[in-house]
């Protein structure tokens, strides 16, 4: 036998094999096969089908790419090229190999259709769906257009319509995996996780090798909390496809739940790694090296985040954004991206525009927090003041029942709870509508496990932003926020898309009933030393920004014998604040770090610090209050954004406004003044234990009174048709 039949013989055999899809003997009998034959197109162009079927798209593109120089206009080639390069994310190659394709013979549905699934991978929507349109006008049954067009509109959350193209697909062929992925994926971000469950489980049947199932089903299970079963689907998608990014960033996610920040960090890293502009991810990581107060490269990974956001890139989520030192403007523009892309106004709002008439005006507050919370600690005293005369209050929990004493007490506080958190976002807009509430409250904003989504629906025709977020939320859907006159200067309102609500006094609400444990805690008991001024920070270890650090390192170098007493998060940024204080000259020793307690027992603590420093850009919130309650004196530096000026906005509330820095230098020399001038410091804390009771900030019943004539104002507005503007409430 010569050459010539020898290599049919083999050619044929490999086909056989192929058919079988046992793509590795195919491809050594291809590879035999060019030994005889090493310019034979039809070899080369199953060859390449063989490696890619493997995984092995570098080889795969290097064969398609010798067809080539063999037959410029090879159009297998040119196929098994474009997938290969879609495939590796070179989305810019793939377009141009396309564009060949079909400059060559405009009938290939095949290329349509990668040419729509590289534009839709950059984000051009609209050109991918038509690219799709072209494929299935040459071809009405092609199931990878009517995939591809269920995935895009699934991207522009269109989700009517990509459960019409998913199904249509389905109809030609109830087998198609992909199919079943994407309906499961559809399920998932309307969180009707059941249903997407049984998507994702028939496409398993049909597909047990498809990872991005196996992904789905991880970012369900890390919804639900079940984080051992999300640790288990996401190694099972990435055995499957250990380059899958997305499944390194949902182990990342999980560990911060379990606060494991060591190990999230390590797959926040391997996923930049596989896939840099995969949506928030680099926003993640840092956030987690913060939890770390690991400072490597800190001041260059801001920067390029604040670039990013400049250049309409969507790397950092809002709320882990704010913790950075960027501009107002800056914020807004991070919060318009994020919402936009995450959650944008739905097609059709469930409010249709009435005006409903009631006795009373109807407040639905959404929270995940309606338990044992910080939120809960500051909120819970305003729920039981509302005037039930005028109002009719409503919880909508979208968390867990944690059974807590602080649960118990919230569900008697309000006329309704609900308890929707198994519910999607639609179901609980619809079920808002059907209750006809008034004035729809988020208490969440972009904080964790926050439901956005709900309020996209404007299901209300007054919605409110208020204090779970320290920032803008960037949505037309949201109407108000809920600040004052620190927080929100008049100059500062054109960075904001609500209109403002300015309260007379302080924004934030504080519960006056909150107790404080009588028990006497020893310095010794708690790690403290037996002498010298107690310096303490109870913020978490995310705020601590390297140039605050500094400031509290140059304050105690100069009060001999001080501490500085800090929480205690985590093992590594224990180790990594006492490695930085000794890089900075001083002894890791007199780093104090408190473990956590009960709320009361925390409170009481107090009592052993002096003076407690706040942290910039990102102040203490709810710590701040904390501390004032207790009676411990709360020094901070006043910044350019909301979450900077919370401190300052609490500070003037209860008349402490020497407590108030302007600059870093003032921060470090009032610091410094009180601590080794023990009458000032005595004349401030004798100050604020007679403010404590006696000035705005703890009145939860004039709070109370305030917030309500800005409902009030909101819902006159909104009587008389006339759209959200700024409302001042007078004292």
């Amino acid at each position: 036998m010569n050459d010539k039949d020898r290599a049919k013989d083999l050619f044929i055999k490999a086909l056989k094999c192929l058919e079988k899809r046992d793509f590795s003997y195919a491809e050594q009998i291809f590879v035999e096969t060019l030994n005889l034959a090493p310019r034979s197109v039809p070899t080369l162009n199953n060859l390449a089908i063989a490696q890619y079927e493997q995984g092995k798209t570098d080889h795969a593109a290097l064969t398609a790419q010798k067809v080539l120089e063999i037959d410029q206009n090879n159009i297998d080639a040119y196929l098994t090229l474009s997938t290969c390069q879609k495939d590796q994310q070179h989305y810019d190659e793939a377009l141009k190999t396309c564009q060949k394709i079909i400059s060559i013979d405009p009938t290939i549905v095949e290329a349509h259709c990668n040419l729509g699934s590289c534009l839709s991978k950059t984000q051009k929507h609209n050109e991918a769906i038509a690219s799709f349109d072209r494929a299935l006008s040459l071809r009405p049954d092609s199931l990878e257009a009517w995939l591809g067009r269920g995935n895009v509109f699934t991207e522009l959350k269109r989700y009517n319509d990509a459960f019409a193209a998913y199904d249509k697909a389905l109809a030609l062929n109830g087998d198609l995996a992909g199919a079943w992925l994407g309906r499961g994926n559809v399920f998932t971000e309307l969180k009707r996780y059941n249903d997407a469950f049984a998507a994702y489980n028939k496409a398993l049947a049909l597909k047990p090798d498809l990872a991005e199932t196996w992904l789905g089903r991880g970012n369900i299970f890390t919804e639900l909390k079940r984080y051992n079963d999300a640790f288990t689907a996401y190694d099972k998608a990435l055995a499957l496809k250990p380059d899958l990014a997305e499944a390194w960033l949902g182990r990342g996610n999980v560990f911060i739940e379990l606060k494991q920040y060591r190990e999230a960090f390590a797959a926040y890293d391997k996923a930049l790694a596989l896939k840099p502009d995969l949506t928030e991810l680099e926003g993640e990581r840092l956030h987690c090296k913060m939890h770390l107060c690991d400072w490597s490269n800190f001041t260059t990974d801001c920067q390029h985040l604040i670039s990013s956001i400049r250049n309409n890139k969507i790397n950092m989520n809002p709320f882990a954004f704010i913790a950075i030192s960027s501009s107002r403007e800056d914020q807004l523009k991070c919060a318009k991206l994020w919402i936009n892309e995450k959650y944008p106004t739905v097609s059709k709002p469930i409010w249709d525009g009435d005006i409903y008439r009631h006795d009373k005006i109807r407040i639905g507050y959404v929270s995940a927090d309606f338990q044992q919370h910080a939120t809960s600690d500051l909120i819970a005293g305003l729920f039981e003041c509302h005037d039930k005369a005028k109002f009719k209050t409503v919880a909508i929990s979208i968390g867990p029942d944690d059974g807590s004493k602080t649960r118990a007490r919230l569900t008697k506080a309000f006329d309704s709870f609900w308890d929707v958190r198994l519910l999607s976002d639609d179901e609980i807009a619809r079920r808002i509508r059907q209750n006809e509430i008034d004035i729809l409250v988020d208490l969440k904003g972009f904080t964790r496990d926050a439901r956005t989504g709900i309020f996209a629906h404007r299901p209300a025709p007054i919605q409110v932003n208020y204090l779970g977020y320290p920032g803008t939320m960037g949505g037309n859907y949201i109407d108000y926020i809920i600040a004052d006159q620190t927080l929100i200067p008049l100059l500062h309102q054109q960075d904001y898309s609500e209109k403002i609500v300015y309260l007379p006094n302080s924004y934030q609400v504080n519960d006056r009933k909150r107790a404080i444990s009588e028990k006497a805690f020893s310095r010794e008991e708690l790690g403290l030393p037996h002498d010298g001024f107690v310096f303490c920070c109870f913020n978490n270890s995310y705020k601590i920004s390297p140039e605050v650090f500094d400031c509290w390192m140059g304050i105690i170098k100069n009060v001999k014998g001080s501490v500085l007493w800090l929480l205690e998060i985590s093992e590594p940024a224990t180790c990594n604040l006492r490695m930085e204080a000794k890089a900075r000259g001083i002894d890791p020793d007199r780093l104090v770090f408190a473990k956590k307690l009960p709320a009361p027992d925390h409170l009481a603590r107090h009592r052993l610090a002096d003076l407690s420093l706040d942290t910039l850009p990102y102040n203490a919130h709810t710590t701040a209050s904390d501390a004032l309650w207790a009676g411990l004196p709360v020094l901070t530096q006043i910044g350019e954004t909301f979450a900077g000026r919370v401190a300052a906005s609490l500070l003037n509330a209860i008349s402490l406004h020497e407590l108030v820095a302007t600059t870093a230098r003032q921060y470090e020399e009032i610091a410094i003044e009180l601590a080794i001038n023990p009458e000032k410091l005595a004349a401030i804390k004798t100050k604020l234990a007679n403010n404590r009771l006696s000035t705005p900030l703890f009145d939860t019943q004039l709070f109370t009174r305030h917030i309500e004539n800005a409902y009030e104002a909101m819902y006159e507005r909104h009587r008389m048709r006339m759209p959200p503007d700024h409302i001042y409430v007078s004292r």
